[in-house]
């Protein structure tokens, strides 16, 4: 005899139908990149996160670079295609320790970083019961808001260390989302050119960012009344390639270079919230000269549509 589909069904045809008419619905998302899926025409997208960054190299200096950051976005849907966004990073703590002929010495920073605005232009879309396919090109621009002088007891503070880069930087790229009931996949290619300021540049970043998300929570719909809240595992891969540091006419040999990080996390996914959080750890990196390393990035946020 077969066993009945009508529970897991009945849950298809609801997401379909909010999918397909706009309704405001949280869906599982990357956490360490952008995604495609809409914001609803007219309604908003909040978004805090919280990351925990060390960073350290194998220099005869051994830096070791601590930041505790909040990111807030804030996207609307001005239409069923087309998203604003923008985000605002504050530094609780931005240190670095270094060995200089003075001995160890600690320097560290805090304040509002440089706002990024942005634009997520549904470009397709395949909305089918249970299931939809989104491409969405991703254009935006880095104001240079942040603080870029800072200066401690020993003098200015390096520009790594400064909550932002005094520059305006535009960025461009395509994401990609595929989303079923029971898994999510999603990619994105990224470009970001950064601008100079004071004879000082950072380098450009190309990055390549995918990530599943399956859902490990109910494991079946039988039985499961209304709309129910899923619980998903994460695995994020990130690949990035930096350029070197441009400092007056010639570059920074001990900087940028290229890293591929993978982010296991999970996700609580509810009708209106998301409760997330990942650990970002290196596989592979390789760092031109000196430059600084990542050890490790903690991510934990929520998300809320209304």
């Amino acid at each position: 005899m077969m066993r009945s589909n009508r529970p897991l069904a009945g849950v298809s045809v609801l997401i379909g139908a909010l999918l397909l008419t706009g309704v405001s619905w949280v869906q599982a998302a990357p956490n360490t990149f952008n995604t495609a899926l809409p914001v609803a025409e007219g309604q908003y997208l909040w978004r805090e996160q919280l990351v925990l960054r060390e960073r350290s190299d194998n220099g005869p200096m051994d830096r070791e670079v601590s930041v505790q950051a909040l990111g807030s976005v804030l996207g609307y849907g001005v239409t069923s295609r087309f998203a604003v966004f923008g985000m605002v990073p504050y530094f609780f703590n931005k240190e670095l320790d270094v060995t200089t002929p003075m001995g160890r010495i600690e320097r560290d920073t805090s304040g509002f970083g440089d706002v990024s605005l942005f634009g997520r232009y549904t470009l397709y879309k395949k909305d089918e019961t249970g299931n939809t396919f989104r491409v969405a090109p991703v254009f935006g621009l880095t104001a240079p808001t942040g603080d870029d002088s800072d200066s401690d007891r020993f003098g200015e503070l390096p520009r790594p260390l400064q909550a932002g880069d005094g520059a305006w930087d535009g960025f461009a790229g395509v994401v990609t989302t595929y989303q079923t009931l029971q898994y999510q996949v999603e990619g994105q290619l990224l470009y970001r050119e950064n601008g100079r300021h004071d004879g000082f540049a950072r380098g450009d970043e190309t990055r390549f960012d995918a990530s599943l998300q399956y859902r490990i929570w109910p494991r079946s719909m039988k039985g499961m009344p209304g709309t129910p809240a899923f619980v998903y595992a994460l695995l994020e891969s990130n690949v990035i390639h930096r350029e070197r540091d441009e400092t007056g006419s010639g570059t920074d040999a001990d900087s940028g270079g290229g890293q591929w990080l993978l982010a296991p996390g999970l996700q609580y996914v509810s009708r209106s919230w998301i409760v997330e959080g990942t650990v970002q750890l290196p596989v592979a990196e390789h760092p031109n000269g000196d430059a600084i390393e990542d050890d490790y990035i903690v991510r934990v946020g929520f998300r809320r549509n209304f």
